[in-house]
């Protein structure tokens, strides 16, 4: 299972791996509070769509079609690969500073490895042709 998880949250036990999905570091929380199994911020909005969307709700139709498009990229596969595993074997909390919690890139990238394990996937890179991740 994949969760959701501000960064300023605090962190819990049935949290499972946690990992950081932004590209940048959130201000104001220590790396010992955010308690993470890992940061792939390869896996984060490339800085240029990142900029670009500045969490413009009118934008995010088009950022959802971008930032699938990013995903597909074949550097992104390992990276989803190892989100798709950890989640196989328990509890997996993507981490996020956005304050959007529905429309901001781990909320996308949440439901693309969700899509993966319902497929089987993780043993190849996910396809994430729909129009929403």
């Amino acid at each position: 299972m994949v969760k959701l998880k501000r960064i300023y949250e605090p962190a819990s036990a049935d949290d499972g791996a946690r990992f950081l999905v932004e590209r940048l570091w959130a201000r104001g929380v220590s790396k010992e509070a955010a308690r993470l199994t890992g940061w792939l911020k390869d896996l984060a909005p490339s800085p240029a769509l990142r900029q670009w969307y500045g969490h413009d709700p009118s934008r995010w139709p088009e950022f959802q079609k971008r930032y699938a498009a990013e995903l597909r990229a074949p550097e992104k596969a390992p990276l989803l690969r190892l989100l798709v595993d950890k989640a196989r074997g328990g509890m997996v909390t993507l981490v996020f500073a956005a304050r959007d919690t529905e429309r901001n890139s781990a909320a996308l990238l949440q439901r693309y490895v969700q899509r993966a394990l319902a497929r089987g996937g993780g043993r190849r890179r996910p396809s994430g042709g729909s129009r929403h991740a």
